[in-house]
């Protein structure tokens, strides 16, 4: 039942209010929700920004594969997911000529590696590059494609310091109008990234 776009305008959406005091539920809508917000509130907005993390290339064999990158580690050093069997030493092609090494396999799956061209890349470096060819990495449960529309669509309008894997799913339903309603809230922003958590499947028991 999950959507696979988002809606139109996106505090359009649907919201469920449950009253624990009274067990009461009302139906209403997104661009409603500071009536019901408690006078005394602050509101904390994570202004994480999405960059476009997966990639599609292949192994020197030829054989096809995709990354997803999660965050930099120092040392000009990447963690990533990648499908398929990788082990150290394997090199990925991509486009812009941009190629990747594996230098570590974690034991959670991921791999950490390192990305370069005619050098080395650093984060600020790799990020003109994944400008270019990265794909906005949309989570497993969105069965499509992304396209063009996804790069704004799934930003939230408060989207500042680049580094997320994916969006915080519920700030793409605020607008500046939702958020002229809430003036007289005080108000903070944070950053906290989003990382790969949601798009890894359960691994324990």
């Amino acid at each position: 039942m999950i959507a696979l776009e988002k809606a139109d305008p996106p505090d359009s959406s649907k919201l469920l209010v449950y009253d624990r005091k009274s067990d009461k539920i009302t139906h209403s809508t997104f661009k409603d929700i500071a009536s019901f917000i408690p006078k005394e509130t602050a509101i904390i907005f994570n202004d994480t920004k999405v960059l476009k993390a997966r990639i599609f290339g292949h192994k020197s064999s030829g054989g096809k594969c995709e990354l997803l990158l999660e965050r930099d580690i120092g040392d000009n050093k990447f963690k990533v997911l990648i499908k398929g069997k990788t082990k150290v030493g394997t090199i990925l092609n991509f486009e812009d000529n941009l190629k990747v090494k594996i230098v570590k396999i974690n034991e959670d799956t991921t791999r950490e590696v390192i990305f370069y061209k005619e050098k080395i890349l650093n984060f600020d470096m790799l990020l003109i590059v994944l400008d270019k060819i990265g794909h906005t990495p949309l989570p497993p449960y969105i069965k499509r494609e992304d396209n063009n529309q996804d790069v704004e669509n799934y930003q939230s309008i408060f989207a500042k310091n680049i580094g997320s894997v994916a969006a915080p799913t519920a700030s793409l339903h605020f607008t500046k109008n939702v958020l002229k309603t809430l003036e007289n809230f005080e108000k903070s922003y944070l950053t906290l990234h989003v990382g790969l958590g949601t798009f890894k499947s359960v691994d324990t028991d």
